[in-house]
């Protein structure tokens, strides 16, 4: 008996080693943590709906090893190196110009069970005159019915309360209100941020009353404690903006001109910037505080954290006023401040964060995304160049583009082959390149936008399928979506511009009637979801349209503006031969070669203009004010037919060719 034991335990024991094996290397039920969520939003798991189950994927959504982990190829790390590289630069093959293909916008589009047909009639077909001009004077009216709403119940206050119809200013009572506080400056902000959409529209009169309105009625002189990024890209931003046109010989929106004007706009703009300058001094970084008092400086309680797109986007207004006044100052702060930060990123992945402190240089937020904290950091960059052509900025923005493609994006490398997810770009730890979390949020919508602008259409497509799938489900872009949970986050959409603005860059890219259906569909979401008695709300809760008393004054200059220009094919924006470029705030800028010629490189080096403690030393003297008008700029957009061209040839060929320097 005792052997018959002997041998009983023996085999059990192989059969508990084989066990042991079969859990541990594969040869069974992984015991990886993330398990394939069904990743829907309308996408059915982000695979092809006809297609067989996708196999466990590897890195950046390739096949991995039989029994690896099985969670959504987002999740899992990018290849890196000379591997990712190679792999970026290969040309996805596509089935027409704009467009991902029938199968691929079945499914994306939430259609479970539906007739692909069905997505390609309804979605690819002709958009008719007759529906544009309707849809032209939907955004149009959308506008009208907010400003003059603004103009009725809240000017001269800073924005509009639409639902109890009066206006709102600085949160004085609770100067902690940073969501109030940091935007409001009691400067009349709607109204001076809708003075070029009221040009683009064609509304002279009203642009002219309106400019004179800011003349009379508006100053800087004010005890309001402001965000300097909020301050820059909306009010002065907007002010040189309508100076432009307002000067502009050729005057391709109609008789924009104000009598006995006097440059008083770029005064105005002059007068703000020199009162934001103090946010410059005394950082031991050249990296700005985040916050000044309009009349008295830096607060003395100011906080020493600031976020990378607040201090490194400031170098497209900053280096307009510098140009057109001929005062270097200006540009070479915010220029400082781009390159501290710059030099402040990870040695490994070339990644920025999120939040630095101006003082130590040191990275309080070391999240890597290209939403909120990011976004306009890297969209400056490359909007600079295209304005001012320092080669530099081009380059910085290029190497940033090759970290943010070799660490951020996740997913299969074409947008409508191969196996896997497809591609989407995640937050990551800017040292380590290693996944932080699985949301996604609103403000990363513009990212399509600017892929049009460097030629990357068909990474461009795919992205902006993935927000505007988001829009399809809610009507509406929830601030936040976790797209592992597949939910939002966080609930409110403060009718923000970024996918619209994607969406016009995508169809002047490609012309693809999908483009004026998607459009078709947020307009009459926001007009569904989003109107109220005195204007347009911003929605609470996404899911149940919930509303908050609140329309910021980035809807009538870039929402409604982005929405009636995709919809105008003859505004001159499109066809007066004079190309424009948008700042982040939507305000439209001329760019021509004047803004490329920079007599004060010399005072753009590191160890001009401040000491390494921030002390202000000596900076060229400013001269007698100077304007500089002219009309001729590089183009918004990259021609149709280059946009698979490597990154430096459509910069270089296309731009430069543009503004007539070669």
């Amino acid at each position: 008996m005792q052997w018959r034991a002997l041998v009983l335990g023996l085999v059990l024991l192989r059969l508990g080693l084989h066990g042991v094996l079969w859990l541990v290397f594969g040869l069974g039920p992984s015991m990886g943590f993330y398990q394939r969520f069904p990743l829907s939003f309308g996408f059915q798991r982000l695979r092809a709906p006809d297609g067989p189950e996708s196999p466990a994927l590897g890195p950046a959504g390739r096949p991995g090893p039989p029994g690896g982990p099985s969670g959504p190829s987002w999740l899992q790390p990018p290849v890196s190196g000379a591997a990712a590289a190679a792999g970026r630069r290969r040309a996805p093959r596509r089935p027409e110009p704009g467009v991902c293909g029938p199968a691929h916008w079945g499914y994306v589009l939430g259609g479970r069970g539906r007739d692909r047909d069905e997505y390609e009639k309804r979605y690819s077909g002709a958009f008719p005159p007759q529906l544009r001009a309707q849809m032209r004077d939907l955004a149009r009216g959308m506008f009208v019915f907010g400003y003059d709403n603004y103009m009725a119940h809240a000017f001269p206050q800073d924005e509009l309360n639409p639902i109890h119809c009066r206006g709102r200013g600085p949160d004085r009572g609770d100067p902690s209100n940073l969501n109030i506080n940091d935007v409001l400056g009691n400067y009349s902000l709607t109204l001076v941020d809708a003075l070029d959409t009221l040009a683009i529209m064609g509304n002279s009169s009203e642009f002219q009353k309106a400019v004179k309105l800011v003349i009379d009625t508006v100053s800087f002189d004010k005890d309001s404690t402001v965000q300097v990024f909020e301050a820059t890209i909306r009010v002065l931003g907007s002010l040189l903006s309508a100076h432009r046109i307002i000067t502009d010989s050729k005057q391709p929106f109609g008789d924009m001109t104000i009598k006995d004007y006097d440059n008083e706009l770029l005064h105005m703009a002059h007068d703000l910037a020199v009162r934001l300058l103090p946010a410059f001094e005394n950082t031991k970084t050249g990296i700005p505080y985040p916050r000044v008092n309009l009349k008295t400086g830096v607060p003395p309680d100011s906080n020493n954290e600031t976020c990378t797109a607040g201090a490194g986007s400031l170098l497209v207004e900053f280096g307009i006023l510098s140009r057109l006044l001929g005062d270097s100052t200006f540009e070479w702060v915010a220029r400082r401040a781009v390159k501290a930060l710059w030099n402040l990123r990870s040695n490994d992945t070339g990644l920025l964060g999120n939040v630095v402190n101006i003082q130590t240089g040191r990275w309080v937020g070391k999240q890597s995304g290209l939403g909120a904290g990011l976004d306009s950091f890297y969209e400056y960059l490359l909007k600079s160049y295209i304005l001012f052509g320092e080669k530099e900025d081009l380059e910085m923005f290029n190497a940033a583009y090759r970290s943010i493609q070799n660490y951020l994006r996740r997913g299969r490398e074409a947008c409508n082959e191969g196996e896997g997810d497809p591609p989407l770009y995640v937050n990551v730890n800017m040292f380590s390149g290693q996944l932080m979390n699985t949301w996604i949020d609103s403000l990363q919508a513009f990212f399509p936008g600017l892929q049009v602008l460097i030629g990357d259409v068909e990474d461009a497509i795919c992205l902006h399928a993935f927000y505007y799938a988001i829009w399809k489900r809610y009507g509406a872009l929830p601030e936040r979506y976790n797209w592992q949970l597949q939910a939002p986050d966080v609930l409110f959409y403060p009718l923000r511009p970024e996918l619209v603005e994607s969406t016009y860059l995508l169809y002047q890219a490609t012309k693809n009637p999908f483009y004026l259906h998607v459009g078709m569909d947020i307009l009459q979401s926001l007009e569904k979801y989003t109107k109220v008695k005195c204007g347009y709300a911003t929605l609470h809760h996404v899911i149940d349209k919930s509303k908050e008393d609140r329309m910021e004054s980035f809807f009538l200059s870039e929402t409604c503006k982005y929405l009636y220009l995709l919809f105008d094919e003859e505004n001159p924006v499109h066809k007066s031969g004079t190309k424009y470029m948008f700042t982040t705030e939507g305000h439209i800028v001329s760019v021509d070669k004047h803004l490329r010629e920079s007599p004060w490189k010399e005072f753009f080096s590191e160890d001009g203009g401040q000491d390494q403690e921030g002390k202000s030393v000596h900076r060229p003297k400013s001269p007698e004010l100077k304007v500089i008008n002219s009309s001729s700029n590089c183009n918004r957009v990259p021609d149709e037919r280059r946009y698979s061209l490597p990154l430096k040839s459509i910069y270089m060929r296309q731009i430069d060719q543009m503004v007539g320097l070669i």
